[in-house]
């Protein structure tokens, strides 16, 4: 065989074994970040923050990983199974933002693709539904009411984002399913203000009547 032909076997192979290991280690990094972020949420609906926070520690160092381990290799970096799980990133601290009434993080901040930081804030919306049904169970209309406002502020700015799938990652459809969130959340927190208020009127109606 060709000593030239060899050495460019011998080339290639090892550019291969080398981008063969990073993705085997970006899959299961993966699959780690969209698990811390998951684990994290959870306590964070439940108001665990002593669990919460460590949580989203865990998530900022695993997402950190992930982008280290698939910066030499773009085409790893922007798979969809990177860019998945970034996106439950994004979201992860989006929710904790949203419930805790804070600034929402910025994309410089989470150094992620425009795209994928977008799609996280519309999970992250859509995530606030069971949060506003918590709230409304405990009858925290005003905090149900908060974060109603915080969803629909988040469907208005990517509703402006018009633009093929391919270069927004999917946007439309999570905007579309996040519109369908809202309608449903608006008729739930709809209907709990309107009990709220019929209650209130029945007890003033019973102490003018001198019935309580």
């Amino acid at each position: 065989m060709d000593n030239r032909l060899e050495s460019e076997a011998d080339a290639i192979q090892a550019e291969f074994e080398s981008r063969h290991n990073a993705r085997e280690a970006a899959l299961n990094q993966s699959r780690d970040l969209i698990r811390h972020c998951a684990n994290a949420i959870r306590a964070m609906h439940r108001d665990e923050w002593s669990k919460a926070e460590p949580g989203l520690q865990q998530v900022r160092e695993a997402a950190r990983q992930l982008i280290d381990a698939t910066h030499a290799y773009p085409d790893l970096y922007y798979a969809g199974y990177t860019q998945d799980a970034l996106k439950e990133y994004v979201e992860a601290f989006a929710a904790a933002a949203l419930i805790r009434d804070e600034a929402l993080p910025t994309q410089a901040e989470l150094d992620v693709p425009g795209s994928t930081y977008l799609n996280g804030l519309a999970e992250a919306a859509s995530e606030m539904r069971r949060r506003c049904l918590d709230t409304i169970r405990r009858g925290e209309t005003d905090e149900a009411e908060r974060l109603f406002g915080q969803m629909e502020d988040i469907y208005g700015v990517l509703m402006g984002f018009d633009y093929p799938d391919a270069i927004t990652g999917g946007l439309r459809r999570r905007v579309d399913q996040l519109r369908g969130v809202l309608e449903r959340t608006r008729g739930d927190l709809t209907n709990s203000i309107r009990q709220q208020q019929l209650q209130d009127a029945l007890i003033a109606l019973e102490k003018r009547l001198g019935l309580d």
